[in-house]
């Protein structure tokens, strides 16, 4: 039985009420998501129009936004005309396959003799390097264009260009203080933080860089819907921040996708289970199901895997290496469960002091670093702290490599330059990084991380934050609410998938479905509705009231399409669960059941002395506050009487 509920601390957002009229009105939308649009950032009627209907607004040429990119185009023109040798450096990542797969289909159906090379996260680590530049240049490559990366690359750029080998740099991570000496740079970070193209992944970027050098070649539009493809794919897989262009561009892409004509996709989201009868996907068809397949391959096996998946025109060499792609993320799924539970059971039985620390930082053995950030997301979820997770070298123990992800007060990139005399190497942005140092040092890494921790987090601040956009009733909970929702599609980073909570909800059925989720009946008042918990079988049973917050799902089951809710946050009632009145001989009384506290409070209306008894005990207190309550025995008369007629108006019609 259950002791606890999962940790979290709720932040309810509050947009002006005359805000939420005005827009409500002006838009024909229901109050709901209306403050669900304002809590999205949007301040004026113009700005709520462009995000209900992104696709209707004209876009500023990504030649005028990027300073660079006529420059690019040129250069990939000239060295196709001139027959070239043009190589791609990629990433092992979902956005560095996706975008070295775009742009390799894209230049090689403009005639470009094309190859690309991606680094081995096992031996080279990210980006591009001494070692591959120098094989490109041994090969005859006359252009390197590099996707999801380089914008740090000084080093093998400069030697690129001693070699002769024009650069094009295009990527979409922060900029270093200083610019490699490439040929043309396209970067998102360049541009203006207003432009709506500023939120691209690399895919993104390789998707524009595609799309304009075709134009100038003055090609078939066919070649659109299979680049857009692959722009979907990777820029969801890859959380890229669902701001301007991207959720234009993906609203799109995602109606198009399962119609792909990509061999790889087709047999990708064939094993992935995904019907080809579906007529739009939506993000979590991705995020769950295709973007892990293809990113399991880059932390476990060979990107060649998925580039070669993603170009190949063979039905047959595709659905092989779709199998590949779904074994593999299997083996993924397995490692990171055990590693999970390994790293929990660490946490619990030393005990791992991260409340005191404020950040919570665990090393150990044997573990595979390919996956060590999915796990290090899991347990942010799980304590709501900063998590940095390490293993050592397998063929050196004398170093550790790890991964952090962080929650929202606390920024994983300020940390590592805080503690970096302890770090032979370190990288990553606010909410995640990687770092190496030596096993010795690991001592003074976890004391510059607690100090760094607790220049910046209060106690309250160690829960998983829970961001609600408001409250709602399970009236309004139907279809007509869903599909308004279901408008502001696609969810992620940026456009968060709306939360909204309801209070004092009765719980009437409960079940452990899958040996690790919970499957629920809940009530308010006379409405009920189905709901999931996913992995909160350990917080079995629940308590019968909750304070529950949830997204809406819509549930297809046979044919018989419902409104669910997913939960993923509940507290006890911060009100009094049930209330009623009733009278005992001349006199009313007010009764309620808290259900936090596991007490009845009954209110004498004509004396104000309030009777505070816990359900099944044989004494209580009485008094107009708590301060001034004596003891009373409740098996006497006349309070056992009134006690029991509370009992009756507020359960027995359960």
């Amino acid at each position: 039985m259950s002791n606890s509920l999962p940790l979290a601390r709720w932040r309810l957002a509050n947009p002006v009420t005359a805000q939420v009229t005005l827009l409500s009105q002006s838009l024909g939308i229901s109050p709901l998501l209306a403050r669900v649009v304002l809590n999205r950032g949007v301040k004026t009627l113009s700005e709520a129009e462009f995000y209900l209907q992104p696709q209707s607004h004209s876009l500023p040429s990504p030649l005028v936004e990027f300073s660079d990119l006529d420059k690019s185009v040129g250069l990939l023109t000239d060295a196709i005309a001139q027959k070239q040798k043009i190589a791609i450096c990629g990433d092992y990542d979902a956005d560095g396959m996706t975008s070295t797969a775009l742009l390799l289909r894209a230049l090689r159906y403009l005639g470009a003799d094309v190859d690309y090379a991606i680094p081995s996260r096992m031996t080279d680590g990210y980006g591009i390097n001494l070692r591959i530049v120098e094989e490109f240049a041994s090969e005859g490559v006359g252009l390197i264009l590099t996707v999801d990366n380089g914008i740090t690359a000084h080093e093998p750029v400069k030697r690129a260009k001693e070699l002769g080998i024009t650069v094009i740099i295009t990527d979409h991570h922060d900029l270093p203080p200083t610019l490699p000496v490439a040929d043309a740079i396209l970067n998102p970070k360049l541009i203006s933080t207003l432009s709506p193209y500023y939120g691209l992944a690399g895919v993104g970027v390789a998707y524009i860089l595609a799309m304009t050098t075709a134009a100038r070649f003055q090609v078939d539009p066919k070649l659109q819907p299979e680049l857009l493809a692959l722009y979907t794919l990777g820029t969801i897989a890859d959380l890229a921040p669902l701001i301007g262009v991207n959720r234009g561009w993906l609203q799109q892409g995602l109606r198009l996708l399962p119609q792909s004509t990509i061999t790889g996709i087709q047999a990708l989201m064939q094993v992935a289970g995904i019907s080809d009868a579906q007529k739009q996907l939506h993000p979590e068809d991705i995020g769950f199901k295709l973007g892990p397949r293809i990113n399991a391959i880059g932390r476990l096996g060979d990107p060649q895997i998925v580039i070669n998946l993603l170009t190949t025109t063979d039905d047959g060499l595709a659905l092989e290496l779709a199998m590949r792609c779904e074994q593999t993320n299997q083996r993924r799924q397995q490692m990171c469960q055990e590693i999970e539970t390994e790293a929990i059971a660490l946490i619990e039985s030393q005990p791992i002091p991260w409340r005191d620390d404020r950040v919570l930082v665990i090393v150990a053995p044997d573990w595979h670093h390919g996956v060590i950030g999915i796990v290090a997301s899991r347990l942010v979820e799980r304590y709501g702290v900063p998590v940095f997770i390490g293993t050592y070298e397998e063929h050196n123990p004398a170093l550790i490599r790890g991964s952090a992800r962080s929650i929202e007060e606390f920024n994983v990139f300020e940390a590592l330059e805080f503690a970096q005399d302890c770090l032979i190497k370190y990288g990553g942005h606010k909410a995640a990084g990687g770092f190496g140092l030596k096993s010795e040092n690991l001592p003074a890494f976890k004391s510059k991380l607690r100090s760094f921790a607790h220049k910046l987090l209060e106690p309250q601040h160690l829960k998983p934050l829970v961001k609600i956009d408001g409250e709602a009733n399970f009236n309004q909970l139907n279809f007509n609410l869903y599909q308004e929702i279901d408008r502001l599609h696609p969810w992620g980073i940026g456009n968060d998938i709306p939360v909204f909570w309801t209070p004092c909800v009765r719980v009437l059925e409960q079940q452990i479905i899958g040996g690790k989720h919970l499957k629920l009946t809940l009530a308010q008042k006379e409405q009920t509705i189905k709901a999931i918990a996913w992995r909160w079988a350990e917080y079995f049973p629940l308590p019968p009231y909750l304070d529950i917050a949830y997204k809406l799902r819509e549930n297809d089951w046979q044919g018989n399409i419902t409104i669910e809710l997913e939960l993923v946050s509940v507290r006890l009632p911060q009100q009094a669960t049930k209330k009623a009145q009733f009278k005992y001989g001349d006199r009313s009384y007010w009764c309620s059941f808290w259900q936090e506290f596991n007490e009845i409070r009954i209110k004498n209306t004509t004396t104000g002395k309030i009777l505070v008894v816990n359900p099944g005990e044989t004494h209580a207190i009485l008094g107009t506050s708590r301060q001034n309550a004596i003891g009373v025995d409740v098996t006497q008369s006349p309070y056992a009487q009134v006690i029991a007629l509370a009992k009756q108006v507020l359960f027995d019609k359960e």
